[in-house]
């Protein structure tokens, strides 16, 4: 058989399609871009090519303004569901995300991300149905937020998963699945990991700030969850930071954009700006001179959407000649591609995301998601004298006294990045349901949250002996106090003692609740504190004279219920930390230092107050007999840990196991130890269970300057199992060939 040449190939095909768009007489249509026996690669490149340079740039920008004359809509890219389908009306509230992280149960926060997905079609098909296409009614979700939580005192960090790569990359990957569904052919929803890349406080000059890293805490903490989220989680879109990394502004940065995250990894989605970082790079990077060049720079680097209107600007830079249309279309067809996946430009019979009902938001079941996410995510941080679960309620009343500034107030229960629950249950409500019957519950709150308190000095003592007062014939007091989203949280005007602009400047309690719980000790009560808040608390005088501290987060709609279960025992708390509880701010690096020595459990050589993976429960467990399928492996095996656990206790209970690797006298492992597996587990009172965990040899690689790539670096490692960083149970070796 004779070869053909590229050109009677290239005709070919060319008629070939021509005969499909001609003979689709069902449909009718005028473009290519219209016939959906085409691929999507060929529809887009088709719908492109009709294009003028101003609608092309008009599609550039986050709300894409209509191309009537081809039948294309408007369309708003800017949606967000960080926990649960974000502003858009009544949506289930999950708990925040470092709540979720808590939970160490990928295959729950799957579960969770799937109901989030479909409440966001179900939402978005009954806005298409409405006629509606604004802000939060799209498919693409600038979620999640995958920064390393290396410091406590950033307000944002409670949109992420903590501090660890590994379980990050765990997290995130589950996350993103459940966002962007099994479908072979459409997507979901599409997911975007965010903010790319070595961002993560401070808030006040993210606008400005020139985040400078060594190419190893870049590679071995900065970067790999989103390297995992692109090669395993697939997820479809990256967005941008604010900040410059070694002098070039993130949204321009061909080293990150290009190098690493399309030619490394292979990504092969599209990049959106975080609102106005495109700007940034012109007038506060001042990387460019013009705003067209800004924007030039950026789409050569990789950005293809802004969120914002600064790319219409580059119609003078195509006519300059500082970026060719041709250019342009690269990223313009990666956008149209990623609407295709979707499904928007085909008929709902073949998309099947596309028929899930408007009922299929805030539903009994997603409200008892919610409730089991609270339940899992909820760490008990201290329990003195096994004081907790509270027992003996029958019989004589038991007086409990249900107080502090977020004991009946149902905002501190979204968190930020949230929706509308439809039924909030409060910390005060949900005792008062698990409890009324069998206890007499007292209220009265004086002391103020911390945006208000500081406010008023003058009344500080008279609200402290009002709150104690009328805890005074209370058998137990339960003080919901800590911080909320008012005061951490994204770039605000918030200056107040301990808070600037949406970071922490130090670590501590509000005063005025440290001062109300130490008259409360004083008085003889025994005190349990329930804590709200999106990062970690130094909470040395608590730690030592509490009688129990729950670590509850922002816990979403049914935190209430959740506590109360929590409370009482009718569930056992299976919490752990993903975050490093520090006993002081200055124990740690300057705030806008990027290097990581000193920081989290991989490189902090002090003794913390809560170590990273610390979570206590109503039960105990006994770890035995650590053995490992292998002793000697290569750098691409993988390697199974076997242990034995053992609930010793009267009670049913879930043990998060943790596998940590050490290095023995290898100058290149660089972190003190670092998380290589976890399995979340439910043992019955008495119980045994041999419990496996397979770890890639791989994930004990670091990054070597002088080869400017990854190594696994020969020797010998311990391989060490236990109940947090800090409490290793049983180690073995591991060689590495």
């Amino acid at each position: 058989m004779k070869k053909l040449s590229l050109a009677f190939i290239t005709l070919s095909l060319g008629f070939g399609l021509n005969a499909i768009a001609q003979n689709d007489s069902a449909l009718q249509k005028k473009y290519l871009f219209q016939n959906t026996n085409l691929s999507f690669e060929q529809r887009a490149a088709d719908l492109v090519s009709h294009l003028t340079l101003e609608e092309k740039l008009a599609l550039m920008q986050n709300n894409a303004k209509p191309v009537e004359r081809l039948g294309i809509p408007a369309y708003e890219w800017w949606n967000e569901c960080l926990h649960g389908v974000a502003r858009d009306g009544i949506a289930t509230v999950f708990p925040q995300a470092i709540a979720l992280s808590a939970m160490w149960n990928p295959a729950l926060i799957y579960t969770i991300s799937d109901a989030i997905s479909t409440e966001a079609r179900a939402k978005h098909e009954e806005h298409i149905r409405k006629g509606e296409r604004k802000r939060y009614e799209g498919l693409t979700f600038w979620t999640p937020n995958i920064n390393i939580f290396r410091d406590p005192r950033w307000g944002r960090g409670q949109e992420t998963y903590g501090e660890d790569p590994f379980l990050t990359s765990r997290t995130g990957i589950a996350f993103v699945n459940g966002l962007q569904g099994n479908d072979p052919k459409y997507f979901k929803t599409i997911a975007t990991a965010k903010h790319y890349a070595v961002h993560s406080g401070s808030e006040h000059n993210r606008h400005i700030f020139d985040a400078v890293v060594s190419k190893s805490d870049m590679f071995d903490t900065y970067l790999p969850a989103f390297e995992s989220l692109v090669k395993e989680g697939k997820v479809y879109s990256i967005m941008g930071a604010y900040n410059s990394v070694n002098g070039a502004p993130a949204c321009a940065n061909k080293f990150l954009l290009d190098t690493v995250l399309r030619q490394k990894w292979g990504f092969k989605g599209y990049v959106v700006s975080d609102c106005g970082a495109i700007g940034d790079i012109f007038k506060n990077h001042h990387y460019a001179q013009s705003q067209a060049v800004a924007s030039a720079l950026a789409v050569k680097a990789g950005c293809d959407l802004t969120c914002g209107d600064e790319y219409m600007a580059m119609e003078t830079a195509v006519a300059d000649g500082t970026i060719s249309e041709k250019e342009l279309d690269i990223s313009v067809t990666r956008l149209m591609l990623a609407l295709f996946k979707l499904g928007m430009f085909d008929d709902n019979s073949l998309v099947s995301y596309s028929k899930i009902p408007f009922s299929e938001n805030n539903t009994p079941e997603h409200n008892a998601l919610a409730k089991k996410a609270a339940l899992e995510s909820m760490v008990l941080l201290q329990n003195k004298s096994k004081l907790l679960p509270i027992s003996n309620l029958s019989g004589v009343k038991t007086k409990i006294a249900v107080v502090g500034p977020f004991a009946n107030d149902k905002s501190v229960l979204n968190g930020n990045y949230n929706g509308t629950p439809a039924a909030p249950v409060t910390f005060l409500e949900g005792i008062k349901k698990k409890l009324g019957t069998n206890a007499t519950i007292i209220t009265g709150n004086y002391i103020k949250k911390p945006e208000k308190s500081y406010a008023n000095d003058a009344n500080r003592n008279d609200s402290i002996a009002k709150t104690v007062d009328a805890c005074k014939d209370a058998d137990l007091v339960i003080f919901c106090g800590g911080i909320d989203p008012t005061v951490e949280g994204e770039e605000s005007k918030i200056d107040l003692k301990g808070f600037y602009k949406g970071d922490r400047t130090d670590l501590n309690l509000p005063e005025v609740q440290l001062n109300t719980l130490k008259e409360l000790k004083a008085y003889g009560k025994k005190v349990i504190l329930v804590l709200t808040n999106g990062s970690a608390l130094a909470l040395n005088w608590e730690n030592e004279n509490l009688d129990g501290i729950i670590e509850a987060w922002y816990p979403g709609q049914q935190g209430g219920n959740a506590l109360a279960d929590l409370l009482v025992g009718a569930s056992n708390p299976s919490g752990k930390l993903p975050i490093t509880f520090y006993k002081s701010e200055k124990d740690l690096p300057d705030f806008e230092d990027y290097t990581m020595k000193g920081r989290t459990y991989k490189y902090f050589a002090g003794t913390p107050l809560y170590p990273f993976g610390y979570g206590l429960s109503y039960s105990n467990f006994e770890y035995s007999n650590l053995q490992l399928s292998k002793k000697m492996a290569s750098a691409s095996d993988s390697v199974t840990a076997m242990v034995t656990v053992k609930n010793t206790s009267a009670l049913d209970g879930t043990d998060v196991v943790e596998l940590y690797a050490s290095a023995k006298n290898i100058a290149g492992f660089r972190p003190i130890k670092t998380l290589i597996g976890f399995t979340k587990t439910s043992i019955k009172a008495g119980e045994t269970k041999e419990v496996t965990i397979k770890f890639a040899v791989e994930s004990l690689r670091q990054f070597d300057e002088a080869k400017d790539d990854y190594t696994i670096y020969p020797g010998e490692y311990n391989i060490g199992v236990g109940a947090s960083s800090s409490d290793i149970k049983r180690t073995s070796s591991l060689n590495i060939k």
